[in-house]
């Protein structure tokens, strides 16, 4: 029975302490079909996403290995690498864009909920 305690207890903070890594990032070709196919993307603006992705992951790579903030340095990345990428679509794919990025954040910054709930609109 200590056994199966010992176990479980293992397995439970083993899940707890990959909980409290985040979820993994998704690799540049990932991002680059997601938005392809959400976005319908020309060739030319795939291989520009594409490029635009791979110099994110680059950039999170350097920031991760110099021991940089993640929460600031990487929202400074991600800020910029929206930028790029919304100065190669067209008007309509820029607006659906955007609304594929709040819902990817849940509203609220990625950071996985809490805070106050905003006030109901009327």
């Amino acid at each position: 029975m200590k056994k199966l305690l010992l176990v479980c207890a293992i397995v439970l903070g083993v899940s707890a302490m990959s909980h409290a890594q985040g979820r993994p990032q998704r690799s540049p070709e990932e991002s680059t079909a997601a938005l392809k196919t959400s976005l319908t993307l020309t060739a030319d603006q795939e291989t520009k996403v594409l490029a635009i992705y791979k110099a994110q992951a680059a950039s999170r790579d350097s920031l991760t290995k110099a021991g940089g903030d993640m929460r600031t340095g990487g929202q400074a990345i991600r800020t910029a690498t929206n930028a790029k990428i919304k100065a190669i679509l067209t008007p309509d794919q820029a607006t659906k864009f955007d609304a594929t990025q709040q819902r990817g954040r849940g509203g609220n910054g990625g950071m996985g909920g809490g805070g106050t709930p905003p006030p109901p609109t009327k």
